[in-house]
């Protein structure tokens, strides 16, 4: 066969390209501009994001996975928690005890005249004789008769009382009394009792041919022998000097160790062994007696 035509010129360099385009290979200068330009892009990025955070101008949450790189391991950093002063353990604090009362005032004399109460009541009592009586007390002393009257009413009624046994009836009257019951400062009830022979010495009380007399200084604060309050010890001194009244001439004396002291005991003096004691009647309603002083 001959030799092949030459090409003209044109189309040569038209196939020249084309082989040119298919054959070429990108340079490594190429392959690594594109990875550079990706991170130096990312940096810049990166770097804005977090400047943007930093900054606080954004009040909402801010995307972290977008700012810190993926695949790397955070760390929390550790917080010293803050020392506490232990709370002491509330405290009870103790009541404090109630202040006694002051003991009342006890004057040593008076005006030697007295009040009587203006009151009356419905005898009390189911047996003996009905015996009616008033109560006086002195002036100037701050005790109003008709309170004092009062009580003595209720001593005289009281269920382990002379009445309440059938040793007499009790009326409390305004006038035609049967005896009188005066409650007097110290020197008035030590002139009335000395009236009679009886040496008070401003402490005790005494039964004279008029009725009773009750010392006050006994009456407002009761007798140191005497393990009662003071209302207490006055239930005796009614009792003890109406037992006279209604017959029983004689003292007695204890009975025994620890047993009841009897009404009719001057207690006073001394237990000798025995309880102290207001009423003439126990619990039981049995008579508390012991032996009769000569």
């Amino acid at each position: 066969m001959g030799k092949r035509a030459a090409a003209p010129a044109g189309r040569r360099r038209t196939q020249s390209r084309r082989r040119g385009r298919g054959r070429s290979r990108r340079s490594p200068i190429g392959r690594l501009v594109l990875p550079t330009l990706a991170l130096v892009t990312l940096a810049l990025g990166g770097g804005a994001a977090l400047a943007h955070y930093n900054s606080g101008a954004e009040t909402g949450p801010v995307d972290t996975a977008a700012v810190l790189p993926t695949g790397e391991p955070t760390t929390a950093i550790p917080t010293t928690p803050k020392a506490t002063t232990p709370t002491p353990a509330p405290t009870t604090a103790k009541p404090k005890p109630k202040p006694k009362p002051p003991k009342p005032k006890v004057p040593e004399s008076g005006a030697g005249t007295f009040t009587a109460a203006q009151s009356s009541g419905a005898a009390v009592g189911t047996g003996g004789t009905l015996r009616r009586y008033r109560v006086q007390v002195e002036d100037g002393i701050d005790l109003s008769a008709r309170e004092a009257a009062a009580e003595i009413e209720r001593i005289l009624a009281h269920p382990r009382g002379w009445a309440a046994h059938g040793r007499g009836r009790f009326q409390l009257v305004t006038e035609n009394a049967d005896f009188v019951i005066r409650i007097a400062t110290p020197d008035t009830a030590d002139k009335l009792c000395l009236a009679v022979g009886l040496n008070t010495h401003g402490e005790l009380n005494c039964e004279t041919t008029q009725g009773v007399v009750v010392n006050l200084k006994r009456w407002l604060l009761g007798s140191p022998t005497f393990t009662g309050t003071p209302a207490e010890y006055r239930h005796l001194i009614i009792n003890h000097e109406v037992g006279h009244e209604i017959g029983i001439r004689t003292h007695m004396t204890c009975p025994g160790e620890g047993k009841l002291a009897p009404v009719m005991m001057q207690q006073i003096k001394g237990l000798k062994g025995c309880r102290s004691n207001a009423y003439p009647y126990d619990e039981d309603g049995s008579y508390i007696q012991g032996p009769i002083v000569p």
